[in-house]
C-alpha cells in the first residue's frame, strides 16, 4: 500500500505546521511535508508540494482562502481540510501537539 502524503499549511512555516510535520514524521502509512503560504516563510509553498500531496491541512480558514485565491488551478481534485487551530502557540509547545494529534486523528491511517 502506497503511504498518503499529508501537507500542512500554515502562514510563516515557523510553529504550527512544521509542529505538525515534526509529529507525524515516523508515522506509518503516511508521508508528511509543510509549508508556508506568506513570501517570507521559512518553506514557501510549492506546485511541487501541492501536485504531492494527497490531503491539504490547512490551520484556519484564511490559509484554504488564500490557497484557493492564489492556487487554485493547483487545487483540482484535492481535498483541503481546516484544522481551525489558531496561531497562539509556540513550536512543539505541548497544547499544540496535543490539539494536532486529535484532530488529525481522522486523517491518519
Amino acid at each position: 500500500m502506497t503511504a498518503r502524503k499529508l501537507l500542512f499549511i500554515c502562514s510563516q512555516n515557523k510553529l504550527r505546521s512544521p509542529t505538525a510535520e515534526a509529529i507525524f514524521s515516523d508515522t506509518p502509512g503516511i508521508e508528511v511535508d509543510s509549508a508556508g503560504l506568506n513570501h517570507d516563510a521559512i518553506v514557501r509553498l510549492s506546485p511541487e508540494q501541492l501536485a504531492w500531496a494527497d490531503l491539504i491541512l490547512v490551520m484556519e480558514s484564511t490559509h484554504r482562502n488564500r490557497l484557493a485565491r492564489h492556487h487554485g488551478a493547483s487545487l483540482k481534485g484535492k481535498r483541503v481540510a481546516v484544522l481551525n487551530i489558531p496561531d497562539n502557540y509556540d513550536y512543539m509547545d505541548e497544547e499544540l501537539v496535543r490539539i494536532l494529534k486529535m484532530k488529525c486523528a481522522r486523517y491518519l491511517p
